[in-house]
């Protein structure tokens, strides 16, 4: 059964952390039933109620400015400087990653860029407790769950712990990947027989892997009105995020 096969789940949802202990041997029962082993349910039974991914869920705010605003916030001049010279120390990198998946340099370091300052900053908070607060969150429940599952399952496979950190959200790695992305669009890129998001061969090959599979045509443009900007709307659903990374990325690349 696919871990995105249905949002009927059983276990209570709630709307605070009063009641997450007691739901986490009901979310385990589910977890078990979609295949997860000891070690993963252990991995969910060793959590806590996360208050600063409620949060930060909760006070999303930068999606909300217009683009040169969000340019600003998030450092857009840093990001193309640092890519164009990361691109070039790196160019034949770049260049087997677009021959394999079709996806230009810009836009990958654009994205690694603006989700971790290049890997400057992946995360502060326990990966596996911040999706599992999501998943019992009713507000988040529907859409988080199948990745708590997908967590899960990376914790029995061995590319996470139970104590793995990542962003506020449970996002992984240096661009940011949702547990069931990682599960299902995550590569070897290294050649060494595991899936690491914290290593960025991994994490620039996973990315490239994301979009190609979502739909990048190679080739053809990614600014707005052309084929590849709705790939970008499959990473990210912000308008402005979207803006900024094609215009970040159309930059290192020239």
């Amino acid at each position: 059964m696919s871990i995105f096969g249905s949002s009927a789940f059983s276990a209570p949802c709630s709307d605070t952390g009063g009641q997450y202990e007691s739901w986490k041997p009901a979310m385990a029962a589910e977890a078990a039933a979609a295949g997860v082993s000891d070690r993963g349910i252990a991995a969910l039974m060793a959590t806590s109620y996360s208050k600063a991914t409620i949060s930060a869920d909760r006070n999303q705010k930068s999606f909300k400015y217009t683009l040169d605003k969000f340019l600003q916030v998030r450092g857009g001049e840093t990001i193309i400087a640092q890519g164009r010279s990361r691109k070039a120390k790196n160019a034949d990198f770049y260049a087997g990653l677009e021959a394999q998946y079709g996806v230009p340099a810009g836009i990958l370091i654009a994205i690694h860029g603006m989700e971790t300052a290049f890997g400057g900053f992946m995360g502060d908070t326990n990966v596996v407790s911040a999706i599992a607060t999501l998943a019992y969150d009713c507000r988040r429940t529907d859409f988080f769950t199948p990745h708590l599952i997908a967590a899960l399952i990376l914790v029995d496979r061995g590319s996470i712990t139970q104590t793995s950190v990542g962003a506020k959200h449970g996002e992984l790695g240096h661009t940011q990947f949702l547990p069931g992305n990682a599960l299902a669009y995550g590569v070897d890129g290294n050649g060494d027989g595991q899936v690491d998001l914290n290593n960025m061969t991994d994490a620039m090959a996973s990315t490239a892997n994301y979009l190609r599979q979502k739909g990048w045509k190679p080739g053809k443009g990614y600014q707005e009105g052309e084929p590849n900007f709705l790939v970008i709307k499959e990473w990210n659903a912000a308008k402005v995020y979207q803006q900024a990374i094609a215009l970040m990325a159309a930059r290192i690349d020239s």
